[in-house]
């Protein structure tokens, strides 16, 4: 496993690049604010909202790429996933 911080920013931000395995990533929200999840049209109107202090796992498909996105400055978000992924 690999394990590793992620600065999201009110630009859609890569967390999970496209690959052609199926993965399962674990997510924190430790920021203090609100990040939403989401695929190459993510925004804060129709991304998965994961509030503060959230975690989750997430099944992300072979082909497609997890983004985050906050409203506004910027966020902390610890990604957890297989170490070849």
């Amino acid at each position: 496993m690999k394990s590793f911080a992620v600065t999201v920013n009110a630009t859609a931000t890569t967390i999970v690049p496209a690959d052609n395995d199926t993965r399962t990533v674990y997510l924190h929200n430790e920021s203090g604010g609100s990040i939403y999840l989401g695929g190459s049209d993510v925004s804060t109107a129709n991304g998965y909202h994961l509030k503060n202090n959230e975690t989750m796992s997430v099944v992300v498909p072979g082909g497609s790429t997890l983004r985050a996105i906050v409203a506004s400055g910027t966020a902390t978000l610890i990604v957890l996933r297989p170490s070849d992924a």
